[in-house]
């Protein structure tokens, strides 16, 4: 991550901005009661992402690796102000050594009221974008929990095939290939994301 770790993007529905130490802490409800560590105590949330609960010394943990780690490309928080309405999270991994053009793709609306209204949509678009023209990225793969319906939906939407299931892990395989005519599809769909320098705290409403 440490290629991106200071860019910012700016959408329409979202702002996409590097994962750092001040993502992580839960200050309560007056404060802000969707930060990670507080979305990550849903049950809901751990089922839908097959993920266990977190101390928040593992969290700390976690988040320093993505800073360091030239294999995770991105994580982002998609919301409208950082401290007041973050949303969730999108990943990006390489996890083929030997197709560096391959990405992993993720994404997480944690905050219920942040549900259905096309955030998740377009940070997937705006993650795939910087893959293809930053990355060189050609082909997307995202692996999803069976019961993760409107996960699954979202990328079907964008044009993802099922190609995969594994009873074992109880999770689906969707898979993309940035074909000529879906690189300009893509990059017509982004056309209005601006990319800009990233400090902690500067993502604004808009």
């Amino acid at each position: 991550m440490l290629l991106n770790q200071n860019t910012l993007l700016l959408g329409k529905k979202v702002v996409l901005v590097p994962y750092t130490s001040e993502h992580v802490p839960s200050l309560g409800p007056s404060l802000c009661p969707c930060r990670y560590h507080e979305w990550m105590k849903s049950e809901e949330l751990q089922q839908l992402t097959a993920s266990e609960p977190l101390s928040l010394e593992q969290e700390y943990t976690m988040q320093r690796s993505w800073r360091e780690d030239a294999d995770k490309k991105w994580q982002a928080q998609p919301g409208v102000t950082e401290e007041s309405c973050m949303a969730g999270d999108v990943n990006l991994f390489l996890t083929d050594p030997g197709d560096p053009a391959v990405g992993e793709i993720e994404v997480m609306i944690a905050e219920p009221s942040c549900r259905g209204r096309g955030f998740g949509t377009e940070a997937v678009l705006m993650m795939m974008s910087y893959g293809v023209t930053k990355l060189g990225l050609t082909k997307f793969e995202a692996k999803i929990g069976q019961g993760n319906e409107p996960s699954i939906h979202l990328f079907q939407k964008l044009h993802f095939e099922q190609v995969a299931v594994s009873s074992v892990f109880q999770e689906v395989t969707l898979r993309l290939a940035v074909s000529e005519p879906m690189r300009q599809w893509l990059l017509e769909q982004t056309s209005h994301v601006a990319e800009k320098p990233y400090r902690a705290g500067s993502a604004e409403p808009h």
